[in-house]
């Protein structure tokens, strides 16, 4: 479904060049949930913004269904860490924002996103604003308000990382069970392998800046999966180890700088 081929991602300034990808290779299927892991500043939201359509690569090419990628498309959503809701729409006018502007009929696009509120069971607040709501709800509502465009492939930026635990293993399970609803093809940036272990199908480990696809490791362990259990530790034991020269490397890159 989606193919990117030596993406690489250099940026120039008056003081710097930095490299920040170089020679990216990466192929996804349809309905696979990928998961993209790799030390601080190896490009990881680089290359997610490059799909998105939302930065050009130096060079490489990006394919989604045979179609070069080349500027933001309704086939991509992305969800960001910070929410990114419009804090002066309610939560149903925040969902319904996206078919609002592609002009699609008031009744049909308040009927589809109260379709998903039903789906999170979030219908009582639908007139409630983002300041009302916990951090986990409010990005329940960023989710759902990228799903309703009906996206093609779901891009997910570390959407987790400002919750709490307890918070961030309950929307974990959330996105599984959205996931696993509406079949979409998700790639997930996280910095913690145990979210990777619990939520991929592959987990691709990126190397220290210029970031590359180091290693990828399959998970074939039915869900849903047990953070404790043997094969889970097993897992995350080999993508620890996988990630931590590139720790080292990322650490002794930043110390030059």
């Amino acid at each position: 479904m989606l193919v990117l081929s030596n993406v690489s991602r250099t940026f120039v300034s008056k003081d710097h060049t930095i490299r920040a990808l170089a020679g990216v290779n990466m192929e996804v299927r349809e309905e696979e949930f990928i998961c993209i892991l790799g030390p601080s500043g190896c490009g990881k939201t680089t290359l997610l913004r490059i799909i998105a359509g939302l930065d050009t690569p130096t060079s490489g090419e990006l394919l989604l269904d045979g179609t070069r990628i080349e500027r933001p498309g309704q086939d991509r959503g992305m969800v960001f860490q910070d929410y990114s809701l419009c804090p002066w729409r309610t939560v149903i006018d925040n969902i319904a924002f996206g078919p609002e502007v592609q002009g699609v009929a008031k009744k049909e696009r308040y009927e589809s996103a109260r379709e998903y509120l039903r789906l999170l069971d979030l219908e009582k607040f639908e007139n409630s604003y983002p300041y009302e709501l916990s951090g986990g709800m409010r990005q329940r509502i960023a989710i759902v308000r990228a799903l309703i465009n009906n996206p093609k492939l779901l891009l997910m930026d570390e959407p987790f990382g400002a919750l709490d635990a307890q918070t961030r293993n309950n929307m974990q399970a959330e996105l599984l069970r959205i996931w696993e609803k509406k079949h979409k093809t998700i790639l997930f940036v996280t910095h913690s392998v145990d979210e990777a272990v619990y939520l991929a199908d592959r987990i691709v480990v990126m190397s220290a800046r210029p970031g590359t696809v180091k290693e990828i490791f399959t998970i074939n362990l039915p869900r849903p999966r047990i953070r404790t259990s043997l094969e889970s530790n097993t897992i995350r034991d080999r993508v620890l180890k996988s990630l931590g020269t590139e720790i080292e490397l990322a650490a002794s890159t930043i110390n030059k700088l």
